[in-house]
């Protein structure tokens, strides 16, 4: 029998009890689940960071740390974090941020908030552009960024995808490095982010780069606070070189009442939504994971320590 330790905020383990216990069974896998096994005891342990465990050392045992978030920013660089941590990429995730994003990106490429927000009686015959022309550019192509631009693609989107590191993804033009970064912004009329959290990423849209894309573009945030300099966007809105921002992460969460961000007229805030993990089907990847690794096989989507994701 494999001793699973669930670490996460109380209310979590009422959502997640029971979809963990049914998964693990049709995965084959013989668990005792529980809040409050025996450090020396834990073979696994399904973890966020807002649960108890912050100290691994007493996890002697422990062959795995299976996370519940997509996010591991928070937790990578925990010194006493020396077990295998695996990362959640979970189709139901990924699907919502791709809902949100398409949504979010027609919004702004139609001008729907024109006649949302002004039903003034005004007349206004404004025509967007066809959907070819209008360059998209995503920051950050692992599992939800790619999703995210294949579907653009479908909608007739020129998509240009960014990472740090050379990726080769059908239908995409794909960028790395410095370059490429400049590249991939260079006249991109949409950027949408979706990098993980690094010290290399933070700030990634400063003055400089928010003034190599076209005037007037839209930026769409639904990847971490800290890749956008919030002043130098600021700035970027009150010139006009930047027509609107949708953000949905920010350094501070929830984001304070005093924070320029809420007042402000190009601006549109929304609380950490744009996707979230779904108990059922995070339950069967984290399952699926353990059996992988019960039977000897390489766990899934293990973060790389070096590069923090």
């Amino acid at each position: 029998m494999l001793n699973v330790l669930f670490s996460a905020r109380p209310a979590a383990w009422e959502e997640y009890e029971a979809p963990l216990r049914n998964a693990f069974a049709d995965a084959g896998l013989d668990v005792a689940l529980a809040r409050d096994h025996a450090p020396a005891d834990v073979d696994y342990i399904v973890f966020a960071p807002n649960g108890p465990v912050t100290d691994f050392t007493p996890y002697t045992k422990t062959k795995a740390v299976m996370s519940l978030w997509a996010g591991v920013e928070t937790v990578v660089d925990n010194p006493t974090l020396t077990q295998p941590l695996c990362r959640l990429v979970d189709h139901s995730l990924t699907q919502g941020m791709v809902e949100w994003v398409v949504g979010h990106t027609l919004r702004h490429h139609l001008g729907m908030d024109t006649h949302i927000t002004r039903q003034d009686g005004v007349w206004r015959e404004a025509f967007p552009p066809v959907a070819a022309n209008r360059p998209i550019t995503i920051l950050g192509i692992g599992a939800l960024g790619a999703a995210c631009g294949q579907a653009l693609h479908q909608l007739g989107f020129p998509v240009t995808g960014w990472s740090r590191s050379a990726k080769d993804i059908p239908n995409l033009r794909c960028l790395h490095g410095n370059d490429g970064l400049t590249e991939a912004l260079t006249k991109a009329e949409v950027v949408i982010l979706l990098l993980p959290q690094t010290p290399e990423t933070e700030n990634i849209l400063n003055a400089e780069t928010l003034g190599l894309l076209a005037q007037g573009a839209f930026i769409i945030n639904p990847g971490r606070g800290p890749l956008i300099d919030d002043d130098a966007l600021l700035a970027a809105l009150n010139s006009g070189q930047i027509a609107h921002a949708t953000l949905d992460v920010f350094r501070v969460e929830p984001l304070p009442l005093e924070h320029r961000y809420w007042a402000h007229p190009q601006v549109t805030v929304t609380p950490h939504i744009a996707s979230t993990t779904r108990p059922e089907t995070a339950s069967a990847v984290i399952a699926d994971n353990i059996a992988r690794g019960e039977a000897g096989k390489s766990f899934h989507n293990v973060v790389d320590r070096g590069l923090g994701y």
